[in-house]
């Protein structure tokens, strides 16, 4: 039995909004998957009603295969390490 990556759906947080777009077009610019949608969203974090923080939460998806008919395999590594995107 094959298993196929179909899609991964991912949300990343962005400090800036040039951040979050350099996000949108590295994911777009990738040749590893087809970019279906993305969104950036900005979001603030609030305090007794002030806003303390502020931040950009960007979301991907991202198609690697048909799911009709799937061609080869994808191997994705996540690194969570500081400074990584990916």
């Amino acid at each position: 039995m094959s298993k196929y990556l179909i899609q991964t759906i991912e949300t990343y947080r962005a400090d800036t909004e040039l951040e979050a777009e350099q996000l949108i077009t590295e994911a777009k610019e990738s040749t590893d998957y087809e970019l279906k949608k993305h969104n950036a969203e900005k979001k603030e974090i609030k305090q007794k009603g002030e806003i303390v923080d502020e931040y950009w939460k960007v979301g991907l998806t991202k198609i690697f295969t048909s799911e009709k008919e799937p061609t080869g395999t994808t191997s994705i590594i996540y690194d969570n390490s500081e400074g990584s995107a990916f």
